[in-house]
């Protein structure tokens, strides 16, 4: 089978998603997959409104079909898909019923193994049910915690004579080596449907498959735990505040100067008003890059000034966040060094050495440990507990390339509440 692409629209509004299918047969896109968050928002009616839409091309319903699998797989026939696809993890009667129908009505269908424990093992079975295309499918929820679908691809291919699809955050670096191990269906969600350009993005994709070439991209990635500070640079407070559904913000802490990204690890410090002996200590125990999260309990009294941010900045920190004062503003100003604070102040205190260093502390009404990622811009500051900071890191990017989308379709004419539908989702009540 000559290798295919698949693109998924998982998205939540039908004229949302036929423009963008618009853009991508443009591009060059051979089937259009209606994704399961698409069916279940606007039901049977998109896949025949993409029927209409696109009467030559290949139509997959990505059902889930894993109960009433005759009536389900009828359903999505009848509309017009050509594809059908149910879930592995079904019943042998509900594969069986599904491919009685399937048959029934000239259609096809794909078996997503997502949640299979036992790959190879149920692929056999599945082959001799009746199914017609494989699908290795790294749900979006484990692709935020580094998952990918290469080495479960690769087993499979040599295990089964069914053409195979795969999904799993595909774009144009990792495509062509997906059909190098064994993949004849590539399905791209994102990084087509979030393209600034929907059409170039599926063109990149498909020149990618044809050359069996990896084409390089700074859009679209997953991140893995050694490229955190990298992933954290490019999104914004606010995106990571979406990703954590509205948590982790440190309340009432401001950037003392505007127009930095801040990004790093924490060392975390707790002192007294005015006592600024363990900020001062905590510069040289901490390693470049750090970031300082001072605990003053909202104290009043300045505890950093001019001569600690030169000593911070020539260590190579990252920047320091305080709950409490700083002070010398004008000097601070010239040092051009990340600083985020409740208050600024002139007067100081004095070096008692009360406090610690390293422990757990709060900042900002949030809870901070030594080595938790701390991200602060002109927003303000948040901080990522480090035992989530991968799949943080990846939703955030993902918050972000969706919004680069919505920004494209309002400047071409829509508004955030026509592009949204606003209305149609305010949660109803009474």
């Amino acid at each position: 089978m000559k290798p295919v692409l698949q693109v998924a629209l998982d998205l939540l509004n039908a004229d949302r998603a036929i423009a963008i299918a618009h853009d991508a047969v443009n591009g060059g896109a051979d089937w259009l997959e209606v994704g399961t968050p698409l069916i279940k928002s606007e039901g049977m009616d998109i896949v025949r409104q993409l029927r209409e839409q696109f009467p030559g091309k290949i139509l997959v319903a990505d059902m889930k079909i894993m109960d009433t699998g005759a009536l389900e797989t009828e359903m999505a026939a009848k509309a017009g898909a050509d594809v059908i696809c149910l879930l592995g993890v079904s019943d042998d009667s509900t594969i069986r019923d599904a491919v009685k129908s399937a048959r029934k009505y000239g259609v096809k269908l794909m078996v997503d193994l997502i949640g299979v424990p036992d790959i190879a093992k149920r692929a056999k079975m599945l082959e001799a049910l009746g199914a017609d295309y494989l699908c290795i499918h790294v749900g979006i929820d484990e692709q935020m915690h580094g998952k990918k679908p290469r080495q479960v691809l690769s087993s499979l291919a040599k295990q089964t004579s069914l053409p195979i699809a795969v999904a799993g955050g595909l774009n144009s670096e990792t495509v062509a080596d997906m059909i190098g191990v064994g993949a004849c269906i590539i399905i791209v969600g994102g990084a087509i449907t979030k393209a600034k350009s929907v059409t170039e993005a599926t063109r990149l994709i498909k020149k990618a498959m044809t050359q069996k070439k990896s084409i390089k991209t700074d859009l679209f990635k997953k991140y893995d735990t050694t490229q955190l500070c990298e992933a954290f640079r490019r999104v914004s407070t606010p995106n990571i505040s979406d990703a954590m559904h509205k948590q982790g913000a440190l309340q009432g802490i401001r950037p003392v100067i505007p127009g930095f990204h801040m990004v790093g690890r924490a060392l975390t410090v707790r002192t007294m008003d005015g006592d600024w002996a363990k900020p001062i200590e905590a510069i040289d125990k901490a390693d470049k890059g750090s970031v300082l999260v001072v605990d003053v309990n909202q104290g009043r009294t300045a505890v950093w000034g001019e001569l600690a941010t030169w000593s911070a900045s020539l260590k190579g920190l990252a920047g320091v966040v305080i709950d409490g004062a700083v002070r010398d503003y004008d000097d601070l100003m010239k040092i051009k060094f990340p600083i985020f604070s409740r208050y600024i102040v002139p007067n100081a205190g004095e070096p008692k050495g009360f406090g610690e260093i390293g422990a757990e502390i709060m900042c900002g009404g949030q809870i901070v440990r030594t080595g938790d990622w701390i991200i602060g811009d002109d927003s303000g500051v948040v901080v990522v507990p480090q035992e989530i900071a991968q799949e943080i890191a990846n939703r955030a990017l993902d918050v972000k390339e969706q919004e680069n989308r919505i920004r494209e379709e309002i400047k071409h004419g829509g508004s955030l509440g026509s592009v949204l539908k606003v209305k149609k989702w305010e949660k109803k009540v009474g």
